[in-house]
C-alpha cells in the first residue's frame, strides 16, 4: 500500500542512517542497483535481506554499496522512496481521480486485487511485508514503515472527507474509521497475496468492501 504524494512528506526519515559517501565507482549504474534493491527488499523483507543478497542482484561489490547508500538501512529507505514514486503512483491517481469517492475506492481496490498478485514484481505490498515486525535493533526501519502505512490511511480519510465537502459522502460518515477499514482492507489482501490467493479470490473481498461502502457511510 503506496503512501499517499500529499501525505508522504509527513514520514519522518531514520536519523541513525549515514549519509552515502560523496561520488561513485566508475561505471556503476546507482539508479539500476537502487531498482534491484528494492525487488530484494520487497520479496525477502528488510531483516531477511543479507549485504550478500543486495550485491548479488545489484551486481555490484559490498563497498561500493556502501560507498554510494551509507548502510543497508539507507539504501532500504531509498529503495522505500523509489517503491513510492514507482508503484504508487497509479493508485493514488486512481483514488483522486474518481467521480465519486465510493467509485475512487472501488477503482483502487480492484486495482490492488489484480497489481498484488500480477507477475512481473513481488507478490503483495513493500511497504506492508518488509518490515511488520524485527530485532530491536531494526526499530528505526519499522518506525518508518508504521508512519508509512499511517500516512497512506490517512490519504484515504482525506479522499473520504472530499467526498464529504462534495457532498456524494454523508457528513455524519465517520471518516476515519471508514479509511481505517479499507486500509486494513488493503494491507490483508497484500497478506494474502503472498499466502497464495488468486486475483478472483481477492477481487471477491473487494466487491464485498465495496457493497459495505453505503452502510459504513452512513447512507439510507
Amino acid at each position: 500500500m503506496a503512501v499517499s504524494p500529499v501525505t508522504k512528506r509527513g514520514v519522518t526519515k531514520s536519523k541513525s542512517a549515514p549519509k552515502p559517501a560523496k561520488g561513485r565507482p566508475r561505471g556503476f549504474d546507482r539508479d539500476a542497483a537502487l531498482k534491484a534493491a528494492m525487488q530484494v527488499f520487497w520479496l525477502r523483507g528488510y531483516e531477511a535481506t543479507s549485504i550478500s543478497d543486495l550485491t548479488k542482484a545489484m551486481g555490484v561489490n559490498a563497498p561500493s554499496l556502501y560507498a554510494a547508500f551509507g548502510c543497508k538501512e539507507a539504501l532500504f529507505e531509498e529503495a522505500l522512496d523509489l517503491y513510492q514514486a514507482t508503484e504508487g503512483v497509479l493508485p493514488w491517481r486512481l483514488l483522486d481521480e474518481g467521480r465519486t469517492a465510493r467509485e475512487s475506492f472501488a477503482a483502487l481496490l480492484r486495482f490492488y486485487a489484480t497489481y498484488y498478485v500480477e507477475a512481473g514484481h513481488p507478490p503483495g505490498c513493500m511497504a506492508v511485508l518488509s518490515a511488520i515486525v524485527g530485532a530491536p535493533e531494526n526499530k528505526t526501519v519499522r518506525a518508518l514503515m508504521t508512519k508509512s502505512r499511517q500516512a497512506a490511511m490517512q490519504g484515504f480519510a482525506q479522499r473520504i472527507r472530499r467526498g464529504q465537502a462534495e457532498g456524494d459522502v454523508p457528513a455524519r460518515a465517520d471518516a476515519a474509521a471508514m479509511a481505517a477499514f479499507y486500509a486494513t482492507l488493503v494491507q490483508g489482501m497484500s497478506i494474502q497475496a503472498r499466502d497464495g490467493a488468486t486475483k478472483k479470490q481477492l477481487l471477491a473481498t473487494v466487491e464485498a468492501a465495496i457493497a459495505a461502502w453505503d452502510g459504513m457511510a452512513g447512507k439510507t
